[in-house]
């Protein structure tokens, strides 16, 4: 059975009596007593054998590294919501003995730190999500597409994004990870003035992944663009659960503690009577 978020489950076999489940590269630290030498002669490279006790719950916390990203209005930032929430989740994986990769995505930029179980395997997720700096397009679709194919078994598929992406295509990539068997979990980040459009002024709003701007009076678009947001949260929900993905809409003023307690409660198995 596959792990979940809360609760340790480490297997009491050890790696080399159940059932083989894919090679990974090798990475200081790792035990040079399970390196696969015979792979090392056909590849001249290190590769390390997993197996299925090793990789109870794996995880991928995928980060939108868009321009739209950098928002804030009536919270934090939303890539400083969104490592919050990343950083936090994989300190409980990697703590109770699951392993926990990274991804960042822009149109040019895709970042990765491979899924680990160490602890020193934090400091490099923690290093390389706190450097990342939005800008440009977003590249989540590509990234969605990419880590649909490349891993081999199930995993768990955290998306921090506000999702700023055309739906169909979004649709497409949530249904390529379901079809490969992953558990996805979406966390759709808005900041408090995207969702109420509260403004007493005219202004310039500025489109932060292409820099186009246009200057207008709030009151006269107001309607028209709840109207447009109330189109696009209902679509990207619908995505969703179609894809049988878990989601959730989180405005960046919201408390993380209840949020992630709320979150890993729900994911906790159902009691058995």
């Amino acid at each position: 059975m596959m792990g979940n978020v809360a609760g340790k489950h480490r297997s009491p076999h050890r790696g080399s009596s159940v059932e083989f489940a894919e090679y990974r590269k090798y990475v200081p630290g790792d035990d040079t007593r399970r390196l696969d030498w015979k792979a090392f002669a056909r590849s001249d490279r290190f590769y390390i054998k997993e197996f299925e006790a090793d990789t109870n719950l794996r995880a991928y916390f995928v980060v939108d590294a868009s321009g739209s990203m950098n928002f804030t209005g009536g919270g934090e930032p939303k890539i400083q919501y969104a490592r919050r929430i990343a950083a936090s989740l994989a300190y409980l994986l990697v703590n109770q003995g699951d392993a926990a990769g990274l991804s960042i995505c822009t149109d040019k930029l895709h970042l990765e730190v491979p899924p680990s179980r160490r602890a020193a395997h934090l400091e490099r997720f923690f290093t390389t999500l706190g450097k990342v700096q939005p800008s440009g397009e977003t590249g989540l679709i590509e990234a969605l597409h990419t880590i649909a194919e490349k891993i081999g078994q199930r995993a768990f598929v955290v998306i921090l994004s506000d999702l700023f992406a055309d739906t169909a295509a979004l649709s497409d990539a949530l249904q390529h990870l379901r079809y490969r068997k992953h558990d996805i979990s979406v966390f759709h980040l808005m900041d408090p003035l995207e969702i109420g459009f509260e403004f007493d002024r005219p202004h310039r709003f500025v489109d932060l992944e292409d820099g186009t701007a246009l200057v207008a009076e709030p009151n006269l678009i107001a309607d028209e663009y709840k109207a447009a947001l109330r189109d696009f949260l209902t679509a990207v929900r619908a995505k969703c659960h179609d894809a049988a993905a878990d989601y959730q809409l989180v405005t960046t003023d919201t408390p993380l503690e209840p949020l992630l307690r709320d979150f890993l409660t729900a994911r906790l198995p159902k009691s058995k009577h």
